[in-house]
């Protein structure tokens, strides 16, 4: 059972994807590649957790000092379809508040580039946030990175198993800095200052 909220507790910040070098620049591991830049900021390098099929970085981030807000980045270890398991032994491990779970992933519905922030709701089809919410309920945030439909008569399933297209990776990085900027907002400053900022 997770616990109710705790001024003390840190956020624990989860990028979704899949572990291997094939899948590292595939549009569903931009999830990875978010949290991956949240620890570069934080100066920290990604370790095997001791009680989750995970990776961890543990920080602050924002203002250097009393200011920064204690964080986990994780990188569930266990392939997308079967996150939930390692993302609720963090949770438990580290006493985060569900309300301080937050799940950045790639989204199918929006545009490329577009970030949208909210709390709770459904999975929309996404293996990643429906094994998160079998695990945990559906009442933590996502930062939802999209990366538009497929083209044609592509399947999802190749689609986001694809790795970004040249196109796409001239503004790839910018996206990302981007997403990784809401996720510091939404922490300092809370949802709904996040959603105004970045909600494009």
């Amino acid at each position: 059972m997770l616990v109710t909220t705790d001024a003390g507790a840190p956020w624990l910040i989860v990028g979704l994807g899949n572990p291997g070098p094939e899948y590292a620049m595939n549009r569903h591991n931009v999830g990875f590649m978010v949290v991956d830049l949240l620890a570069e900021r934080m100066g920290g390098r990604f370790k095997r957790a001791a009680k989750a099929q995970a990776q961890v970085v543990e920080g602050r981030l924002g203002p250097v000092g009393p200011g920064g807000r204690r964080v986990v980045l994780a990188k569930p270890m266990s392939y997308m379809n079967l996150s939930g398991g390692p993302v609720k032994a963090l949770a438990e491990f580290y006493k985060v508040p569900l309300e301080r779970v937050v799940a950045v992933h790639d989204e199918l519905d929006i545009g490329y580039g577009t970030l949208r922030l909210k709390l709770g709701g459904g999975d929309n089809g996404h293996n990643g946030l429906k094994s998160v919410t079998k695990a945990l309920g559906a009442g933590y945030h996502r930062v939802r990175f999209g990366i538009g439909r497929p083209p044609g008569r592509m399947q999802v399933a190749d689609f986001v198993l694809k790795d970004f297209s040249a196109a796409e990776r001239k503004e790839l990085d910018y996206f990302v800095d981007r997403a990784a900027d809401a996720v510091e907002c939404l922490v300092a400053e809370g949802l709904e200052r996040a959603q105004s900022a970045y909600n494009s």
